[in-house]
């Protein structure tokens, strides 16, 4: 099954990068995202914490992150993340540190990271068959 954001229309925005915060035709949902993503102050170590926060105002899911040299140009490192869309799906987006881990900015799926949404797909699709575990009473 291949994920409907494959052939979503790329955003008014260069190489796939998300349109810039100022552009009237950005979604909503990216833009509450990248207005979050504002006050990143750089480096690696923040890099997580700063895209987690950014999703969960956004009200979507910070799936997971990994080292991307070599995966897509100009990247250090990448977070996957799924927010609220049309309607009530979800679309993924993906967060990447620049190599000088100063700036974060948001790539939509394309043909260049179209392996690494295949990859989201079917980590999304194993955790969707995993028993939900009881939360524990702290």
């Amino acid at each position: 099954m291949q994920s409907p954001d494959i052939a979503a229309k790329p955003l008014p925005a260069a190489a796939g990068t998300v349109a810039d915060a100022a552009d009237p035709t950005l979604p909503l949902e990216l833009l509450e995202l990248e207005l979050s993503l504002e006050g990143f102050s750089g480096g690696e170590s923040a890099f997580c914490e700063a895209v987690r926060d950014a999703a969960r105002a956004a009200h979507g899911e910070f799936l997971f992150d990994l080292p991307a040299a070599g995966l897509i140009s100009d990247c250090r490192r990448l977070a996957v993340l799924r927010i609220p869309g049309d309607g009530e799906a979800m679309r993924v987006i993906f967060a990447v540190l620049d190599e000088d881990g100063a700036e974060i900015r948001l790539l939509q799926p394309d043909e260049e990271t179209e392996p690494l949404l295949r990859f989201t797909d079917a980590f999304v699709n194993l955790l969707q068959r995993l028993p939900e575990r009881p939360h524990e009473s702290a």
